[in-house]
């Protein structure tokens, strides 16, 4: 974890328009544009269609670790700015067997995680899902689609990650594979307190990251530790199909994903067991009960990945207007 200092951070965010001459910041944005490019072409590449993403609703995503989403009314109706547009990947999915949307997303995460150097409050994510997909099937999607961007970067944009003193590793395939399971007991063994059935915590995930020289996957998370939206292990009780894709060299999470559960009475029974009400996921329960297409996807942080490939510290320095949790800047 990095101890940072808000007020000072705070003054150096409100002075942005003096960071964003800097050769450093140029070269940040030049390597995020190239970034942005080549996560389109190799998705259109193999067949994806782009999507917009929806940056409001009556209803998003519940399973994101502790943040806070921002409410508000629209034309008397409660609504949501999106934390994730999840919901929607799966009513799309019924349309197009393969999509894929730049997603902004807004999350108050709690003050203490500026220190991870990884959360904003304001972050765009790359969303995909992939119809009639196994989470095998995605997860391959996953590591050809970095590997790419990862390539075409090294060769276009030398002379920016020269400026920011970037010696930047082509990952090798396919990644490696460990069960949350396996992780959990390596972590307790390295004296953190992590728990089976739970989220593995930022300070632990971050030291199971620097622990791999190559990208690696986690896989098959309990299901007391994820959303109602995706699915269980028909063979292996208690367990998701879910996996996170970790960078290495301390960054920590660069890809969540699953295969989604598609039948309307076990994801109700899971929203009631969770203490949500449904009637929030009305129009989401009402198209699974229609019937809807089974699929897999995933969602990348746009600035995560941005923050990898520079080699930057902080993850404020890899967004041109960066929005920090506990920050007030422009």
């Amino acid at each position: 974890m990095i101890k940072v200092d808000k007020t000072q951070l705070q003054i150096h965010l409100s002075e942005r328009y003096r960071d964003i001459k800097k050769p450093e910041l140029k070269a940040v944005m030049m390597i995020q544009d190239e970034l942005l490019s080549s996560l389109r072409d190799y998705l259109r590449g193999i067949g994806f269609i782009e999507i917009l993403a929806p940056i409001i609703g009556p209803a998003t995503d519940p399973g994101i670790r502790g943040a806070k989403q921002v409410s508000f009314d629209y034309y008397g109706t409660q609504f949501k700015i999106m934390s994730s547009m999840i919901l929607y990947k799966q009513m799309a999915i019924n349309s197009m067997e393969k999509v894929f949307a730049l997603s902004p997303n807004i999350r108050l995460e709690p003050d203490e995680t500026i220190n991870t150097g990884r959360h904003l409050s304001e972050f765009r994510q790359l969303d995909l899902e992939v119809a009639e997909a196994t989470y095998n099937d995605v997860m391959k999607i996953g590591e050809d689609m970095v590997t790419f961007c990862i390539k075409r970067i090294k060769t276009n944009c030398s002379e920016d990650l020269e400026i920011l003193g970037r010696k930047l590793k082509t990952p090798k395939t396919p990644f490696k594979k460990i069960k949350h399971i396996d992780a959990v007991k390596y972590l307790q063994d390295k004296g953190y307190n992590v728990k089976q059935g739970e989220e593995i915590p930022w300070d632990a995930e971050g030291y199971l990251s620097k622990s791999h020289e190559d990208f690696f996957w986690m896989i098959d998370y309990p299901k007391t530790a994820r959303g109602f939206y995706d699915k269980e292990d028909e063979d292996n009780p208690g367990i998701l199909k879910d996996f996170d894709l970790c960078y290495p060299e301390g960054f920590g999470e660069a890809i969540s994903g699953a295969e989604r559960e598609f039948k309307y009475e076990k994801v109700r029974q899971r929203i009631l067991n969770g203490g949500e009400s449904e009637e929030h996921y009305k129009w989401y329960l009402d198209m699974l009960k229609e019937g809807t297409t089974p699929s897999a996807g995933f969602g990348i942080g746009v600035e995560r990945f941005t923050r990898y490939i520079c080699g930057l510290e902080h993850i404020w320095e890899a967004v041109p207007f960066p929005k920090v949790p506990g920050v007030v800047s422009p």
